[in-house]
């Protein structure tokens, strides 16, 4: 089955490096198949027939083992990556790419938690929680607005760790068949 990882909160701002070329080599040496990296911002993709959870529990200690550095590790499927796609409440492709996010979250978070989340006004700005994930719409862009995923994680009670739909998008195509 292939996968994506992605790693919260590396190679931001100059903190939390890892080189993808540290990550694809960890993530071959845990005997993952046809490892590829996309971008700078943790994220990557392989092959493997683990459980998504020991899958995240194993990256996260080999990646701290090998460098030093503890990140929360989420993992989804190229299933769950194409539902993401298929489903996602904007109704339509976002006019600008990337300013539309999904967060994906280490759980589903509660009902109370997602309702004082929806009971709020953002302005212009939207906010969708599904399952596993939120999805947000910032049309002036992430610097202008509160929706990011250290918000998110407060409000819902779980760790996020986003993405714009460009990536999402290329990460549910990596991950396909």
């Amino acid at each position: 089955m292939r996968y994506a990882v992605l790693l919260r909160g590396v190679n931001v701002g100059g903190r939390n490096k890892i080189a993808m070329t540290d990550l694809r080599r960890i993530l071959a040496d845990l005997g993952y198949g046809d490892v590829q990296t996309h971008l700078q911002s943790g994220n990557g993709v392989f092959s493997s027939s683990r459980s998504a959870d020991r899958l995240a529990a194993e990256t996260a200690a080999a990646i701290a083992a090998g460098t030093g550095l503890r990140c929360a590790v989420m993992i989804r499927s190229g299933a769950e990556l194409a539902e993401i796609v298929a489903g996602h409440p904007l109704g339509r492709e976002p006019d600008n790419p990337s300013r539309y996010f999904v967060a994906f979250l280490s759980g589903a978070p509660d009902r109370a938690a997602i309702a004082r989340l929806s009971g709020q006004d953002f302005g212009s700005d939207r906010a969708w929680v599904r399952g596993r994930h939120a999805y947000t719409w910032c049309p002036d862009g992430l610097t202008a607005t509160r929706l990011n995923y250290a918000f998110l994680e407060k409000q819902l009670g779980v760790v996020a760790t986003a993405r714009n739909w460009n990536t999402v998008r290329k990460l549910a195509e990596l991950t396909a068949g």
